[in-house]
């Protein structure tokens, strides 16, 4: 018999998230027929790290591009002030994880990062000193 767990309490619920991989048609499953409720989840404990801060970064770029007027007809959506709290918080994650995550993941990461602040200064009526823009604490000055 190993170790007993120290009792800590009762364990919080399981978390499931949605695995959209799964989602796409295949020739096997015609477009009308939806995948069930398992398919779709997986439990959280088998979703590695690196793929869940990845997923996160990604979210973050995605979102601050719109909030930078990027997307197709941005324009209508950009709000600066939603963009640097995203960059910023973008470039925290990347700051945190750099040792977590190998280069392979990272590098495209921190290309996106660097482009969404150089953006960002561009957008902006009233530029930022060097190294006061957004995220540019985790990453210092960017310039273009």
């Amino acid at each position: 018999m190993g170790p007993q767990r120290p009792a800590r309490g009762p364990l919080p619920p399981r978390l499931i998230v949605w695995d959209m991989s799964d989602t796409t048609p295949t020739p096997e499953s015609p477009a009308g027929d939806s995948p069930s409720f398992d398919t779709m989840t997986r439990d959280i404990a088998d979703v590695p790290a690196v793929e869940v801060i990845t997923t996160v970064a990604v979210h973050l770029m995605s979102a601050a591009a719109v909030n930078l007027g990027l997307a197709e007809g941005g324009e209508g959506h950009k709000d600066l002030d939603e963009a640097r709290k995203l960059i910023h918080s973008l470039a925290g994650l990347m700051d945190a994880s750099a040792t977590e995550i190998s280069s392979f993941h990272a590098a495209p990461l921190r290309d996106g990062l660097k482009s969404l602040q150089l953006a960002f200064r561009e957008a902006s009526i009233v530029a930022d000193e060097p190294g006061q823009g957004p995220g540019e604490k985790y990453t210092g000055p960017v310039f273009g």
